[in-house]
């Protein structure tokens, strides 16, 4: 049995809490993300993008190392659920001029939260005419 679990029926026992808040508890603690050794893992705050110009790793490649808070992400996926029609409409048509096939109605929060947990550590090599970059694309 983990501590965590182990605290929460000490003080159902000791009289500090009632069955019912003992249950929220439990279920809070076993709907919580959990790390190898089975502690919960914080939330992620940031998304750490890292662009590698040379993709090897020397830091005198390094062209882009950003850390983005991931509250102004969801602030912008619901700024984006608020703009009128019109406007979402020229967005995503300046997007598709850019090569981007991306519809902002089809943008929702419950999304942005899945893309969130599986951005462990995603990496991209680009190859163009002017050289070889890799992209990295991690939550901390």
């Amino acid at each position: 049995m983990n501590e965590h679990r182990r605290q929460i029926l000490d003080m159902l026992a000791s009289g500090k809490i009632t069955a019912v808040e003992a249950e929220r508890l439990l279920s809070a603690l076993e709907s919580a993300p959990r790390d190898a050794a089975g502690d919960a893992k914080p939330s992620p705050r940031y998304l750490h993008v890292v662009v590698d110009k040379n993709g090897d790793g020397d830091a005198r490649g390094k062209k882009v190392d950003i850390r983005v808070p991931l509250q102004l992400l969801r602030a912008g996926v619901r700024l984006a659920n608020v703009l009128p029609g019109d406007a979402r409409e020229r967005v995503n048509e300046a997007l598709h001029r850019k090569g981007v096939a991306f519809d902002l109605g089809n943008l929702k929060p419950e999304n942005v939260d899945a893309l969130i947990e599986q951005l462990n550590d995603v990496s991209f090599d680009i190859d163009n005419a002017r050289g070889h970059a890799t992209v990295k694309l991690y939550c901390e």
